[in-house]
């Protein structure tokens, strides 16, 4: 009985020592939020709104830009959307994203690959990167199209926080996963 009893007393205080040790950048980000504090895009709500009240406040289109939103639709597996920001313009066809809580959940991804395979060519079906497969997901998701930035009113001086990186080490890595199992 008393080995049991110093057992919970140990795991308690390296709890408590590992939630002093998290990092500050282990926020966990949400899509919208995220993207707002990159594009300037100053639209509030699940990601599904955003194309909705973009409408009359701010220029959308079929065209990839730099600093654009990618508006994805509702889907089964994405039932609030998605949003991601447009860093990069490599093709009519492929662009370059950042945005958050796609691969991982409440992670940062930048500079990620997506591609529009819709046989139309307008942006209205969208594969994008998925970190598990090194490449690109398995699943095309439908999409709105994009929001443009030109003219927005810039969303103060908010610094997003650098993407949340796996340790290589075995000791933080035995953190970081207590900390992952433990922060939903």
């Amino acid at each position: 009985m008393k080995f049991k009893a110093l057992a919970a007393r140990f795991a308690l205080v390296l709890s408590c020592v590992l939630m002093g040790t998290t990092p500050a950048a282990a926020q966990f980000w949400q899509c919208a939020p995220y993207a707002r504090s990159i594009s300037g895009i100053d639209i509030h709500g699940n990601a599904n709104t955003w194309w909705g009240q973009a409408a009359g406040r701010y220029a959308r289109g079929k065209a990839p830009k730099v600093g654009a939103v990618l508006s994805f639709q509702s889907s089964g597996r994405m039932r609030l959307g998605h949003v991601a920001m447009v860093s990069g313009v490599v093709s009519d066809r492929e662009v370059k994203l950042t945005h958050a809580n796609w691969s991982r959940r409440g992670g940062i991804e930048r500079d990620v690959r997506a591609v529009d395979v819709s046989a139309a060519g307008d942006w209205s079906m969208v594969k994008v990167w998925y970190a598990a497969n090194h490449d690109l997901g398995t699943s095309a998701y439908p999409a709105n199209g994009f929001i443009y930035s030109d003219g927005a009113a810039k969303g103060g001086d908010v610094d997003p926080l650098p993407p949340v990186t796996m340790a290589s080490n075995a000791k933080n890595a035995g953190i970081l996963s207590l900390v992952n199992r433990t922060a939903f």
